[in-house]
């Protein structure tokens, strides 16, 4: 019986310590998380998911999606550039200095020894910061991910393989519907030897009546229904691509820095 006892105490201990790290934890630390504010603006992340965004997610689970597919962008650091946004009165000078300089991707305390000199020579400069890492580089994503990007998502779809590429920021980098659903239903389409299974029966294929659907996908030759008819996305199809064109991670967050970049950003201070 003495013997009996100690074995309950001690697989009631390991239970208990396992539900406590497991779930109790996260709990305390994440149970309570709001949306927070954009670095450098007034705008607060993340918003709500759109309603057939939401119903993507559930079909985006129930197909499995996150066996192969993960959404966690990972960073192993951040680097600087140096961006001239000025000459000032003597841009010979500056120019002179900065052909002496390494500009991109340094170090803070670089970027900031090297805007200091630039600054006393007469020139004026922005230090942006810059997320890196093999999944930065691949460009999916332009940080790390954080708990906030899930805030709205459940269950949270984390993945954990990379039979394809990361889906964190599909979103901002494939932001066509008609892509996303040419993929969904004959994945080598769009990509050339993609090992991703075709998800057509997310899809209708009908004869076409008097005039086509708008719907209807513009598939190429090789992956086209016979003669007369036309391949249509189902409800489901579409709430799975809007789900995928809803994952943007790509604002600046107090955890997960970063400097937008605009169209009209100048380029490094040591490029042309």
């Amino acid at each position: 019986m003495k013997n009996g006892f100690v074995i309950f105490l001690a697989a009631f201990a390991v239970l208990a310590s396992s539900w406590g790290a497991f779930v109790l934890a996260p709990q305390l630390q994440l149970g309570g998380a709001k949306q927070v504010t954009v670095l450098n603006s007034t705008d607060v992340y993340p918003a709500s998911r759109p309603g057939e965004a939401a119903q993507g997610l559930q079909i985006y689970r129930a197909n499995g999606c996150a066996a192969c597919h993960t959404e966690q962008v990972q960073q192993d650091g951040v680097a600087c550039d140096v961006v001239l946004s000025s000459a000032g009165k003597n841009p010979s000078v500056v120019s002179n200095l900065i052909s002496t300089l390494k500009l991109e991707g340094i170090t803070e305390e670089a970027a900031q020894a090297a805007a200091d000199q630039i600054t006393a020579a007469g020139g004026k400069v922005e230090t942006h910061i810059l997320a890196t890492g093999p999944d930065i580089a691949r460009g999916w994503g332009l940080r790390h991910s954080v708990a906030e990007d899930f805030l709205y998502d459940y269950p949270v779809q984390l993945g954990g393989l990379r039979i394809g590429p990361d889906l964190a920021d599909v979103g901002r980098r494939l932001p066509d519907a008609n892509w996303q659903l040419l993929h969904l239903y004959a994945p080598k389409s769009v990509v050339k030897g993609s090992l991703m299974p075709p998800f057509r029966y997310l899809f209708e294929t009908k004869k076409i009546g008097s005039t086509p659907s708008p719907d209807a996908l513009n598939l190429p030759k090789e992956f086209a229904p016979a003669a007369g008819y036309e391949v249509v996305p189902k409800p489901e199809a579409k709430h799975l691509a809007a789900y995928l064109l809803s994952l943007h991670a790509d604002v600046p967050l107090y955890d997960a820095p970063f400097t937008q970049l605009s169209a009209s950003t100048n380029a490094p201070a040591n490029k042309p």
